[in-house]
């Protein structure tokens, strides 16, 4: 148990000290100008900042015990009691790169063959995976749950994600994006962190699964179709935002954790009984 409450975290004392630690890194990669990546800055090394931030304000609420608690949640796979869900930890972002190849190829836009290298993708995502700690850590482990105190689910998903989109929007500039490929990315931010708070609450709390989702979230995007090159967030942002759509409508917006159509306890000891 944590001996931190939620209520005492401070999201906006989180997101401003989150911003002012990656500025260091975007006005390096400003200067730089260096890809690391087709499509990824030498400033999205400010991964790491939601991660330090959280660290920063929780040592001084908790010390060093409480950092230490919050680093073991990268690996709190424990916490997924029901290993069903690793199913849309897993295969919810290859299915919609596939869903959004094939649409692109409806609509017959000039996309190539698909290519996947098997080494490339397993190591891209153990890379991504401890990227993507740094990010949830901060993101989950530190903001989402005093949010969800104050708030539903829902809004709070949405306000995390338009913080996330705007933490974004140096990147996507020095990637040299255009304004249009910018806002709809933005739009598919906000869409994404519906499912990640659906994918937190519904693995009891777990860091883990937000991060390993994260992971493939990022790796099957540079793998789309070839590293990344032709990866369109108007159609990828629309069957995300679809699926958000419906998870909101089957888990509710509350909690996004009570699933529309799951049998009542009583109904279920009742239909044992008989």
């Amino acid at each position: 148990m944590n001996t931190t409450t939620s209520t005492s975290k401070s999201p906006l004392v989180f997101f401003i000290l989150t911003f002012a630690l990656s500025s260091l890194f975007w006005l390096v990669g400003a200067v730089i100008g260096l890809q690391l990546l087709p499509g990824i800055p030498l400033s999205a090394l400010s991964v790491s900042c939601p991660l330090i931030a959280a660290l920063i304000l929780i040592y001084r609420e908790n010390k060093s015990v409480g950092m230490t608690r919050l680093l073991k949640r990268s690996f709190d796979y424990k916490r997924i009691e029901a290993k069903v869900w690793y199913a849309p930890i897993i295969l919810f972002w290859p299915g919609a790169m596939v869903l959004s190849y094939g649409v692109m190829r409806w609509m017959g836009s000039p996309i190539p063959a698909p290519q996947f290298p098997v080494l490339a993708a397993l190591i891209g995502f153990l890379v991504a995976f401890i990227f993507a700690l740094g990010e949830e850590l901060g993101w989950m482990g530190y903001a989402i749950d005093p949010m969800q105190d104050w708030s539903n689910a829902l809004q709070a998903s949405l306000l995390l994600g338009l913080v996330w989109a705007a933490w974004h929007l140096v990147l996507l500039v020095q990637a040299q994006r255009t304004p249009e490929y910018i806002v709809w990315q933005s739009c598919t931010y906000l869409a994404e962190r519906v499912l990640f708070v659906w994918l937190y609450n519904n693995t009891g709390k777990s860091v883990f699964a937000t991060a390993v989702f994260h992971a493939m979230l990022n790796v099957t995007w540079q793998l789309f179709p070839v590293s990344g090159s032709f990866y369109d967030p108007r159609i990828t942002g629309l069957i995300v935002a679809l699926a958000a759509v419906i998870v909101t409508f089957l888990w509710g917006p509350k909690n996004l954790a009570r699933y529309r159509y799951a049998r009542s306890n009583a109904a279920t000891q009742l239909s044992t009984t008989k």
